[in-house]
This record gives C-alpha cells, sequence and structure tokens, in this order.
C-alpha cells in the first residue's frame, strides 16, 4: 500500500499475537542465562583461591628454605672454627632455629658431622602448611673444610 505520492510504503504491524510470541522468546532466553553468571562466581571463586592460598604457600616454602640455609651456613661456621665440635655446630643451627624458624619451619632436624678435614651440617623439615594436605619438604646442606692449625716449619 502506498500512501501519497511519496513512494514509500506503509508497514503494516504484526499482529498482537505475533508481537507477544516475540516477546516471550526474549524472556524465555533471557531466563535461560540469567544463572550463567552465578554459576560461573561458584566455578572461579573456589578456583581463585586456591591459587591465591598456593602462591602462599610457595612464599612460606621459599622462606622456610632460607631459614634452613642460615641455620646450615651458620652450623658449619661454628663447627670449621679450630677446636670446635658437632655439638658446637649443632648448638648454633639450633640457636638460629629458634630465633628465625617458629612460624614457616616445623618439625625440623639438624645433623652435624665433623672429622678431620671437613664439616657438614644438614637442615630438614617441613613447611607449615597454608593448604590443607600439602607438605612440602625443606632441606639445606652445607660443606666445607675444617680449619687447622699448621705450624711454619723451616724449610731447607
Amino acid at each position: 500500500m502506498t500512501v501519497g505520492g511519496s513512494g514509500s510504503q506503509l508497514r503494516r504491524r504484526a499482529p498482537a499475537s505475533a508481537r507477544s510470541n516475540t516477546l516471550l522468546n526474549t524472556l524465555r532466553r533471557e531466563r535461560g542465562q540469567s544463572g550463567a553468571v552465578a554459576t560461573e562466581l561458584v566455578v572461579a571463586t573456589p578456583l581463585l583461591m586456591l591459587m591465591l592460598l598456593a602462591i602462599v604457600q610457595f612464599a612460606l616454602w621459599s622462606h622456610a628454605t632460607h631459614i634452613a640455609q642460615a641455620a646450615a651456613a651458620e652450623g658449619l661456621a661454628t663447627t670449621r672454627q679450630n677446636g670446635a665440635t658437632a655439638a658446637d655446630g649443632e648448638a648454633a643451627a639450633r640457636d638460629v632455629l629458634d630465633e628465625l624458624a617458629r612460624g614457616p619451619l616445623e618439625t625440623s632436624s639438624i645433623t652435624v658431622r665433623r672429622d678431620s678435614a671437613a664439616a657438614f651440617v644438614q637442615v630438614r623439615g617441613t613447611a607449615s602448611p597454608v593448604v590443607p594436605f600439602l607438605v612440602l619438604p625443606v632441606h639445606a646442606e652445607a660443606t666445607g673444610p675444617v680449619e687447622r692449625f699448621v705450624p711454619n716449619l723451616p724449610t731447607g
């Protein structure tokens, strides 16, 4: 149907029943997507929290490893001294652990060996758990020669 002489056509409106069907289809489509965001949050939030806890757990394990290394180095420095014993080195390493490792390092053990040529200190333990059921071992070793007095002998 043409209105006037402009050549434009008059568009007919769809019947009321067709308009209501289109509106119902749109509402149904929107209702089907309405729970998608909540479902994504239910899945994504625990995963993000687990990733955050894993990062904190790794940082705590790294800190515990550095403490164990410091204790082993201190124990070695004491054990290497001229006239020192393995018990002296173990006491020095234990002092470092008592000062620094109260939180991040659990169930620590110290092994010290000393002979006439070398000293060896080993510190073992576990990092404090942040993520349940995740036990990360901590291990540090230090080895070095023992100091000894060598008299200056005359040559020749």
